[in-house]
Formats: C-alpha cells, structure tokens, sequence
C-alpha cells in the first residue's frame, strides 16, 4: 500500500500546485490542472520512466472515470428544461456546428494534406471534434455561468457535440451489436423510469444520515455506465441523459445537489 499512498500523494501534490497556479495566473482551474498533468508527464516520464505517474493503474483509471460520469451528470443536471425548449434550435446548432467543422476539416486534412489512411484519417476527425463537457461545466461552476442562461445553452450544445462523436465512433468503427440493441433498450427504459421513481424514492427514503441518495444515484450511474462499456460505447453519454432527465428534481433540490457535489 505504501506505493498507492505515494502516488496518490504525488497527483494530490499535482492538484495542489495547479490550484495555485490558477489562483496566481488568474485562469481556470481546469486549464491549470490540464497543463500541469501534461508537464509533469513530460518531466518526470522523462527523467523516470513514462509509468512513474501511474495513470496506467487501474484504481486511478477507476478514480478518473468515476469523477468523469459524476461531473457529467451534474452538467446535464445543470440543464434548465425550461431554457432548453427555449434555446434549441442555438444549442442545436451550434453542437452541430463545433462537431462537424473540425470532424469533416480534421479529416480532410489528415487524408489529403498528412497522407493518412482513411480509417486514420475519420478517427482523427472524431477526436479533434469531441468536446469534453466535464472541463466545460468544471470552468462553468468556477465562474458561475452555469446558472445562466448562456452557460445551459453551451451545456446543451456540448451534449450535442458529443452525441455526435458518439454516433460517428459507432457507425464508423463500431458496428451496432446485439450488445448495443441491449445496452440502448435498457438505457430508454431507465431514462423514462427514472422522472418519477426519483422524487418518490426522495421523498420515502432521503435526508437520511445514511446518505441514501448518492448510493441511489451511483447505482443507476455506474450500472448504465458499466452496460456501456459492455456495448462498446461511452459510460458519460448516459450519466449526462440521466443528468438532463432529472433536472427537474435533482438540479432544483438543494440536498440533491450538495449530496452530489464532488
């Protein structure tokens, strides 16, 4: 255990000092805590060897993926049903907009200009055209734009985006799959469930010591998560759906959300 301890000593350290860094240099804390992991990388894989972090271990994968579901569904939670009917078409467009520009453009350029093969080529796009919704909404919560109405719309155009992403890994290198017809039937049936099992389980079982909610909630997100992956698809996209569909009861309980709360 004693190595465990140490490397998990050395990311909070990380941790530590890009939060520093981000309250000397005036910027994000996400943007600070991606430019010190990447540094850090380099300095020490070099000087030690590329494992001497660790992010191959499977507790920190665990650890990473777990804060990647939890940040997500409190992004989609963050989406006001009433702005979202509103702000659609917006949020519609400029999803599709930020998907397909560096999608087609990456691409092209990786085929035409780089010389790679098509398979290469489409995979480069996909990865250049993805957003990541869980830095978006983490710099949204330390300036406070997720309670506008700009911040919901950009939220909702990030899950557009990243629907995106997720159709085209899917119908380009995944094919559909007895397991994926599963994992999607599954996934509607719980998505349509959840509006109104949440608030009767919150009202029969929650403000409980036993904290009764989050055990609830991880259960739901960790079980469609873990379907995902099973079907070879992404365990955020339901965590965010689940985020949206519980918005209404989750986003506007205050002990929801501070349960919640990373």
């Amino acid at each position: 255990m004693t190595t465990v301890w140490t490397l998990f000593t050395v990311w909070v350290g990380l941790a530590l000092v890009a939060s520093l860094l981000s309250v000397w240099l005036r910027v994000s804390t996400a943007l600070t805590e991606i430019c010190v992991g990447t540094a850090a990388q380099l300095i020490l894989g070099t000087a030690f060897g590329a494992s001497i972090l660790g992010s191959d271990e499977p507790w920190i994968k665990f650890l990473a993926g777990i804060g990647a579901i939890m940040l997500t569904f409190l992004a989609g939670a963050e989406l006001d049903p009433i702005v979202f009917k509103r702000k659609w078409k917006e949020a519609t467009a400029l999803g599709l907009v930020g998907f397909f520009f560096p999608f087609l453009g990456c691409a092209a350029a990786a085929y035409f200009v780089l010389g790679w093969n098509t398979s290469a080529s489409w995979l480069a796009g996909v990865a250049l055209s993805t957003t990541s919704v869980a830095v978006v909404y983490a710099v949204m919560i330390e300036y406070g734009l997720n309670k506008t109405e700009y911040g919901k719309t950009v939220l909702a155009a990030c899950f557009i985006n990243d629907l995106g992403t997720v159709l085209a890994l899917g119908f380009i290198f995944a094919p559909f799959t007895l397991r994926t017809l599963i994992f999607a039937a599954t996934a509607i049936v719980v998505f349509a469930v959840l509006p109104w099992l949440t608030p009767w389980f919150n009202h029969r079982f929650g403000n409980r010591p036993s904290e009764m909610e989050v055990k609830y909630l991880l259960f739901f997100l960790l079980a469609l998560g873990a379907l995902a992956g099973w079907a070879d698809s992404e365990a955020v996209l339901p965590a965010y759906i689940i985020g949206m569909v519980l918005a209404g009861t989750v986003g506007k309980d205050p002990r929801w959300c501070d349960a919640c709360a990373p």
